[in-house]
């Protein structure tokens, strides 16, 4: 089925100013700023935009697809994330990770999610493995899991500087980025390693050590949550200027957050302004996860559970406080399809997925095209 979407203001992410689009099973077919290049076609449906904003999918590189949580006893078990859940906060693509508990969940059950969110209409991949070494894995391997298993792009999240990992050795983490980057030449995927990153004083310790004593490329190393300390962003940023992409969790804003901790939107702000490259920061959910504050002896206080939606609430916040929009949106869209390696997402050109979000003149999510078809319509 045809679909033609005219008079949109397209940010493809950079501003394309008033752009028509036709749309062709799910793949945008051609756009154009003259609806006259297109010449003369009967579509199936029209939808006149009159000059409202049309932005990529976003694009979610860490959520708990199966349900994260458990570190307070099996009654502290978080849910399987629905897909409409995903779908009303304008992400249409999504990566899956396992956390602590990688015993009673596994590889297994997150691919099977994931193939699941596929049918719904969200774009579904995800990591082997979780916070522990050895990895959990489906096949018995990380690099088995990579090259045969068709959502698994890399490994994840694997934990360091936490309480709760298997305190790593350099050394299996390097056998752990080795096998992935590997994986990664032999099939295109992703091939990285994400990395969870606690609340401990060594910090990127492991991440920096291999920078500078091995061989294996810097975007291999992937890690998440700099924002939870100031000290943590710090060290990012050296690491970004390394050659790593770095990503910011949306973590929900509350009175009780941390003078320590660093909102999702002020995160990106200060990023974009350290002279970092722009390209490698990316921000995703943390949706379907357990959000805990222990104390001094390990033991959970309370706990709250990442939304999807946070991911939107960020972009949403970012606009309002007159951000601008071309400046932003690439660490939604267009840099995690870099980094994971979805060529055709990201971006709205000709030959690119079909994956559109409309904004309404509040910049929040109305619209929302998953694979060229309408999933959510004027919410």
């Amino acid at each position: 089925m045809l679909k033609l979407i005219t008079n949109a203001h397209v940010f493809a992410p950079q501003d394309l100013g008033i752009q028509h689009l036709l749309i062709a099973g799910d793949r945008i077919a051609w756009m154009g700023a003259d609806l006259n290049d297109l010449g003369i076609l009967n579509a199936a449906e029209v939808l006149d935009l009159e000059g409202q904003r049309l932005i990529p999918g976003l694009i979610d590189g860490h959520a708990h697809l199966t349900g994260g949580g458990g570190e307070a006893g099996f009654g502290s078990r978080v849910p399987p994330v629905p897909h409409e859940q995903f779908l009303s906060a304008g992400i249409t693509t999504v990566v899956g990770v396992l956390g602590t508990d990688d015993t009673t969940r596994d590889t297994r059950s997150l691919v099977a999610q994931a193939l699941y969110l596929r049918d719904h209409g969200v774009n579904a991949w995800c990591h082997t493995g979780g916070y522990h070494v050895p990895p959990v894995t489906f096949t018995g391997s990380v690099r088995d899991d990579i090259v045969f298993l068709d959502p698994v792009i890399g490994v994840g999240e694997v934990a360091i500087s936490d309480h709760r990992s298997s305190q790593p050795t350099f050394e299996e983490i390097l056998r752990i980025a080795s096998d992935a980057h590997v994986a990664g030449l032999i099939t295109g995927k992703a091939g990285i390693v994400h990395l969870h990153l606690g609340d401990g004083e060594r910090g990127l310790d492991l991440v920096r050590r291999a920078l500078a004593e091995t061989e294996l490329p810097p975007r291999v190393f992937n890690p998440t949550h700099i924002n939870r300390k100031k000290a943590l962003f710090e060290e990012a940023l050296d690491v970004a200027r390394s050659g790593c992409w770095v990503d910011i969790t949306a973590f929900p804003v509350t009175d009780s957050c941390s003078d320590d901790e660093l909102s999702a939107d002020e995160a990106l702000l200060r990023y974009l302004d350290s002279g970092a490259q722009p390209e490698r920061i990316t921000m995703s959910s943390d949706g379907g996860g357990c959000l805990p504050v222990f104390d001094a002896q390990g033991e959970m206080q309370h706990f709250d559970i990442g939304q999807p939606a946070t991911l939107t609430d960020t972009l949403t916040r970012l606009l309002a406080s007159g951000a601008s929009l071309e400046r932003v949106l690439p660490a939604f869209t267009r840099n995690p399809a870099r980094l994971l390696r979805f060529h055709d997402r990201g971006r709205i050109e000709a030959g690119a997925a079909a994956d559109l979000v409309l904004l309404d003149n509040h910049h929040r999510i109305r619209d929302v095209m998953t694979q060229g078809v309408w999933r959510i319509k004027g919410q």
